[in-house]
């Protein structure tokens, strides 16, 4: 749990880091990529083992700089590790909860959430940080799942409690599993005016994609912070969660399987100074 009372759903085991490190600019952040320019200076807010926040770096040229921050030291000491590995040296990591950054306000051209304000009790509020971050003109991106919206084939009544359990067990942190179809309403509440919202998806339809999706979410649902908190908060049992991870084994396997990840996302510009 952080300070600010959030509880991360998900945890920092190897099989949620593993879907982090896959994340690139392409696949995660093609909405925000038109908007991206040499010499930008960008906040990469949870940025997680760092793969995205080094890929976002190359588009912005050697005098454009990403700061991520993130509230896990050894997920930072990963991804410092990964842009030293990358040569990326216009990218650095910080420890540390991006509400309470110690920055003046106005510090970064761009200031960047993937997969962030779903895990977080006060998501209105994060957005108007990130304003503060950003300086006047500049831009508060955003991009959020909502697992409501997830589709798959064939039917599963092991998937379907898979996902009834994620939103148990996110109702109960008091966090929003449905994210994605609330970020233009958040960022309107925040005080922000002028927000384009648009929607992707990640497709998981060959047997490579498959394999690796489906055996992330195997073992996510039994060895993962989602597991431990399913069983705390008397959600789901062990022997339902073992049950659930065969189901993603079996959807793995499957030759006609299919996995649609819906994603909501929002750019706005940030007004005049935030007081």
């Amino acid at each position: 749990m952080t300070s600010s009372g959030d509880t991360y759903i998900h945890g920092h085991s190897d099989s949620v880091l593993r879907s982090h490190r896959w994340r690139t600019a392409a696949n995660s952040a093609a909405y925000l990529l038109p908007h991206l320019g040499d010499g930008l200076r960008l906040l990469d807010v949870g940025c997680g083992p760092g793969t995205l926040s080094v890929d976002l770096a190359r588009r912005l040229g050697p005098t454009g700089a990403v700061v991520g921050v993130d509230i896990s030291d050894p997920v930072i000491a990963e991804a410092t590790a990964h842009a030293e590995a990358a040569h990326a040296g216009n990218v650095t990591f910080r420890v540390g909860d991006f509400r309470t950054l110690d920055v003046p306000a106005g510090s970064f051209d761009v200031v960047h959430a993937h997969q962030v304000l779903q895990h977080l009790r006060d998501p209105v509020g994060a957005l108007a940080a990130m304003g503060r971050l950003a300086r006047p003109g500049g831009i508060v991106a955003a991009r959020d799942s909502d697992y409501p919206a997830f589709l798959w084939t064939p039917a599963d009544p092991r998937l379907d409690r898979w996902r009834q359990i994620y939103m148990a067990v996110s109702d109960r942190n008091g966090t929003a599993g449905d994210a994605g179809r609330w970020l233009l309403r958040w960022a309107l509440e925040a005080g922000f005016t002028d927000v384009a919202y648009t929607t992707s998806t990640w497709t998981f339809a060959n047997p490579g994609d498959r394999a690796w999706w489906g055996g992330l979410w195997a073992e996510r649902v039994v060895a993962s912070s989602l597991a431990g908190q399913a069983e705390e908060y008397g959600i789901a049992t062990r022997d339902e969660l073992e049950e659930v991870a065969a189901g993603w084994r079996d959807w793995a396997a499957a030759p006609d399987s299919t996995f649609v990840a819906v994603h909501g996302e929002i750019i706005t510009r940030v007004g005049p100074p935030w007081e």
